[in-house]
This record gives C-alpha cells, sequence and structure tokens, in this order.
C-alpha cells in the first residue's frame, strides 16, 4: 500500500490520468452495454476514452501550472 502512495505523490498527473481513465470506461461500458457495438468499436470506445482521460487531465494540471506561476 505505501508504494501505491509513494507512486502517486511521485506521479501525480499519471495517477490521475489512470483513474480517471478507469471510471470513464466502467462508465462508458455500463451505458453502451445494451447498444450491441462489436469488438473493434468496444476497442476504440475505450482507447478514445482512455485518451479524452488523459486531455482532460493535462487540461487541469496546465491550469493549475498556470495559477501557480501567476502567484
Amino acid at each position: 500500500m505505501t508504494a501505491i502512495k509513494q507512486f502517486a505523490d511521485q506521479h501525480p498527473r499519471l495517477t490521475g490520468w489512470a483513474v480517471l481513465a478507469v471510471g470513464m470506461v466502467l462508465i462508458l461500458i455500463w451505458s453502451a452495454r445494451d447498444v450491441g457495438l462489436l469488438p473493434g468499436q468496444w476497442a476504440a470506445l475505450i482507447l478514445a476514452t482512455i485518451g479524452l482521460a488523459g486531455l482532460c487531465v493535462w487540461i487541469i494540471w496546465w491550469e493549475d501550472d498556470e495559477e501557480e506561476a501567476d502567484a
């Protein structure tokens, strides 16, 4: 458990990306479970969702960096 906390302290952006991506993928799977997507479509949607989570974390940290520079 301490290794996970240590990794999260050392890599907060990567940890945020992983946590957000897992949550978003779970929501995607739950909301589209009855749509009847093909495996390739599922893979594309999941990869796009993981990429979107990374962009979201990047934008959030980008704004935090600007606030720290102003202070």
